[in-house]
């Protein structure tokens, strides 16, 4: 057939009126209903799986501590204060004379005893003043009494008597000057010690009046310390202290001087601990530590590493009560060792947390262990 004569279709294919023509948007509407719907549920009503796994959840654990019950026991209360030791006495030395130095009789360092000689001036001029004197005295002393017969027998007037009484009194005075002159060219420690410093030499020349040397009582040796006025009170003149210095010696003083009047700059008071110290071993000028018992308290022995800071900044400590709730308790330090602290503030017997206390607050509830007990467990849980 040519395709001049092929036959004219159009217009005549058509199938709306064909009974299935529209099952396909039916179907395509009620999948879409369906897709929209499962989506949905899922917001609108929870799947009872998820109900399921929301019941099954365990509850939060408390949170695990180490405690340790503690007992309170009666404690020394001590008042520490640093301080430095004095010499008992301390005098520097002057020449009463003044001449050329022939001896010296001691070294720097030496221990001396009271009335010791120290050292010498050249006394040639002082013996010649003394015999001069010596020999003035007897003169007068001739005079006078020759006054006195004379004055007996009726020869002498009581003037003459009166003259020669003067003239003797004024030899015997210059003679006095002379021995004591004489005396002062012997250079003498003044009370027994220890020679802190010396400048005499042999063949040098001294002037009345010039220091010579300095002379150290450090036996007792006093510690000097500045107590704060709200601790005065509990010191008393003759209470024992321990004394620590910084080269390690310790010894034992006693209290023998409290200030009346406190430093106007520090407000503190002037305290002096008095230690023996034979043959002034110890020298002055040493820093010491001194610890005076000041009477007794109740008080729980423990670490340092166990105190705690509540929100507000103040030292306290956490323990377990009977329904295992943290209690915070504020305390105070009332005396330090090397291996612990003594605190007040406690009751006489409290369960303290040793381990755990920085994950746990007031009022929250734990899990308490002894100590020593599961101690490595993990308390963050």
């Amino acid at each position: 057939m040519s395709p001049n004569n092929q036959p004219d279709l159009a217009g005549k294919l058509k199938f709306d009126d064909d009974n299935g023509a529209g099952r396909s948007k039916w179907i395509a509407g009620v999948l879409a209903l369906i897709l929209f719907g499962w989506m949905g549920s899922g917001y609108i009503l929870p799947s009872q799986a998820a109900e399921d796994d929301v019941a099954q959840e365990p509850a939060p654990r408390a949170v695990v501590v180490a405690v340790m019950p503690s007992q309170a026991a009666d404690v020394q209360l001590v008042l520490s204060a640093e301080g430095q030791s004095e010499p008992d006495r301390a005098t520097m030395i002057k020449a009463e004379a003044g001449g050329q130095v022939s001896s010296v009789s001691v070294a720097r360092g030496d221990l001396v005893t009271a009335g010791q000689e120290l050292g010498r001036l050249d006394a040639g001029t002082f013996e010649a003043q003394l015999l001069q004197a010596e020999t003035q005295l007897e003169q007068t002393t001739r005079d006078l009494n020759n006054a006195i017969a004379l004055q007996e027998r009726g020869v002498a007037t009581d003037d003459r008597v009166s003259m020669a009484r003067a003239a003797n009194a004024a030899a015997d005075a210059a003679t006095t000057a002379a021995q004591e002159q004489l005396e002062n060219t012997i250079i003498r420690a003044p009370f027994a010690g220890r020679l802190n410093d010396l400048t005499l030499d042999e063949g040098e020349y001294v002037d009345a009046g010039d220091i010579v040397a300095e002379v150290l009582d450090n036996d007792p040796i006093t510690v000097v310390i500045q107590v704060p006025q709200q601790a005065l009170s509990r010191i008393q003149n003759g209470q024992m202290a321990e004394v620590q210095f910084i080269t390690g010696e310790e010894r034992t003083g006693v209290v023998s001087f409290i200030g009346a009047n406190a430093d106007q700059q520090t407000r503190t008071f002037r305290v002096e601990v008095t230690v023996d110290n034979p043959d002034s071993v110890m020298p002055a000028g040493l820093s010491a530590r001194i610890a005076l018992p000041t009477g007794k308290a109740r008080g729980h022995f423990i670490s340092p590493a166990i105190l705690s800071l509540d929100v507000s900044g103040e030292l306290g400590i956490k323990t377990v009560e009977a329904d295992n709730t943290v209690s915070f308790i504020p305390v105070s330090i009332v005396r330090a060792q090397t291996d612990g602290v003594w605190i007040t503030g406690l009751p006489d017997d409290a369960d303290i947390i040793t381990v755990g206390q920085g994950f746990v607050n007031a009022g929250d509830v734990v899990d308490p262990r002894p100590m020593g007990a599961d101690q490595t467990a993990d308390i963050s849980q």
